[in-house]
């Protein structure tokens, strides 16, 4: 019974840590939205190369991967049960609306917000965050707001980007498969079965991925005084927070779809 109400006070605490810091990040986001644009500019285009660009490699094998295993089968089978129509269905249902935002988001945060938990962690290690403090320039605004904003706009376009690879080589696969399904009778199922709202849930999911992820990360780098023994716990940590709060994130969504 301690062991577990120990694993829930800890829970309940990173909870609260976590939810003050995105609001302490929202209010330096707002207050200070247009101020030193030719600094903070700069940085959340770094961060969108960083997230975005260096990671399409990654992306395009992981679309490849996807559309060749799983929707390629999936086509393949349905074909086989004479249930071919309901292929753009299933495949809006499996990729847009779940596979292709969480795997982008799982990917950005193995590659990246391991690495911002790094970056950060040691910059608070060496004095690096105190020494902005003394200059007067909030450590939030400078290293917390570019970060949030780029990994959303990061991940919102690698998302499309995977989906787009996926659909086509999926087809790929089931085409030679030999599998009677024509290229137009495929493509005018997926806008079929796609409605205005997957749009706009597609854009609020994987922004939203992407803010949680910067979120998680730069609290584990910066909420707290570091060492630089206590790095490598902190990144672990942001990990598995970040993997949790995603699901849980992701889940939240699923009701939301069921809803609609």
């Amino acid at each position: 019974m301690n062991w577990i109400g120990l694993l829930i006070l800890r829970f309940i605490q990173t909870l609260h840590g976590l939810g003050a810091f995105a609001l302490i990040t929202l209010s330096v986001a707002v207050r200070k939205f247009n101020r030193c644009p030719e600094v903070i500019r700069p940085l959340i285009r770094a961060q969108i190369h960083r997230a975005g660009v260096r990671l399409l490699p990654m992306t395009s094998f992981l679309a490849f991967a996807l559309g060749f295993v799983i929707i390629g089968q999936t086509v393949s089978l349905l074909s086989r049960v004479g249930a071919q129509n309901y292929a753009g269905l299933v495949m809006v249902t499996i990729v847009v609306r779940e596979l292709g935002p969480l795997v982008t988001a799982l990917l950005v945060l193995a590659r990246i917000g391991t690495a911002i938990v790094i970056e950060l962690g040691m910059a608070r290690a060496q004095g690096e965050v105190e020494a902005l403090e003394a200059l007067g320039i909030d450590p939030i605004h400078y290293l917390v707001v570019p970060r949030v904003l780029g990994l959303a706009l990061a991940i919102f376009s690698l998302t499309i980007y995977l989906i787009l690879m996926a659909l086509g080589c999926g087809y790929l696969f089931a085409f030679l498969q030999d599998v009677p399904l024509k290229p137009g009778d495929y493509f005018s199922q997926l806008a079929g079965a796609l409605r205005w709202q997957d749009f706009a849930l597609l854009a609020l999911k994987t922004s939203s991925f992407g803010a949680i992820i910067a979120i998680v990360t730069c609290y584990q780098g910066l909420a707290q005084p570091l060492r630089m023994e206590d790095v490598a716990g902190a990144t672990t940590r942001a990990v598995v927070e970040g993997v949790m709060t995603c699901i849980f994130l992701d889940a939240l969504f699923i009701v939301v779809y069921l809803l609609m």
